[in-house]
């Protein structure tokens, strides 16, 4: 069970997730991710993030619900099928290091690129590709969204667009995690009380007004497309540091 401690750090990691999500539509779920993953068994700590994340997507969806860009989500969605139904078949899950450079290397060879080559999701056919690649690597290493946000900053949707849209995309994966961690999590004793999720679901609630806001008053376009390349930098950085290291000192 949480303390008074854990319970605040991971209160305020919601807080802060989702403020952040709420401007960028990206980054606040690995913030909080690593936070639950310090006090909570990995099947209670995934659980409750995707509780959590589908949350704030579909918060995020409705409160910008106007921008969403359907045949993108659609397509996307049909991808992430294919994918979820790829990993059933094989049951193949890639070497950890593999993965990780794999998601922190894609990014700035897409950077590389010419801009006929760009990897955005309103050509045609990428956003099922997008979908496909984003699902797989959820189910292969729980985490994919450094690769979904690529997709999405080489296309010319608006700021408003690209966190809609990234909103209704990540449902769908979201709801596969949670179906699957939720099945384990009858063996963990490390269960937050209903209670707290409720306020973690008003706490991300007010932090994806608050991004909300942030996004519309304060971030401008230019500012927009800036801070999420750092931000997609920042991630790569240290994915292709974990995958470096995991090669090099690999666990026993």
């Amino acid at each position: 069970m949480l303390s008074l401690v854990s319970g605040s750090a991971v209160a305020a990691a919601a807080f802060a997730s989702a403020l952040i999500s709420g401007i960028f539509g990206m980054a606040g779920g690995q913030i909080l991710l690593a936070v639950l993953l310090v006090y909570l068994s990995v099947p209670a700590a995934m659980t409750v993030f995707s509780g959590m994340m589908f949350v704030n997507g579909a918060w995020r969806a409705w409160f910008w619900r106007s921008h969403i860009h359907w045949p993108i989500t659609v397509r996307y969605i049909a991808g992430s099928l294919a994918g979820w139904l790829t990993m059933l078949a094989i049951a193949f899950v890639p070497p950890k290091p593999m993965v990780y450079l794999g998601m922190g290397l894609l990014p700035f060879i897409g950077d590389l690129l010419p801009k006929h080559m760009k990897l955005d999701v309103t050509k045609r056919g990428m956003a099922y590709v997008c979908g496909y690649c984003v699902m797989v690597l959820q189910i292969g290493v729980g985490a994919g969204g450094n690769v979904l946000d690529m997709f999405f900053q080489y296309s010319p949707l608006s700021r408003h667009a690209i966190v809609a849209t990234k909103a209704m995309t990540t449902l769908f994966a979201q709801t596969v995690r949670f179906a699957y961690f939720g099945a384990l999590i009858g063996a963990s004793s490390e269960i937050a009380p209903h209670w707290f999720f409720v306020l973690l679901v008003l706490l991300s609630a007010a932090g994806t007004s608050a991004g909300g806001w942030v996004l519309n008053r304060w971030m401008s376009e230019s500012r927009f497309r800036k801070g999420t390349r750092y931000l997609i930098w920042m991630f790569s950085s240290i994915y292709i540091a974990r995958g470096l290291w995991l090669l090099l000192y690999p666990p026993v």
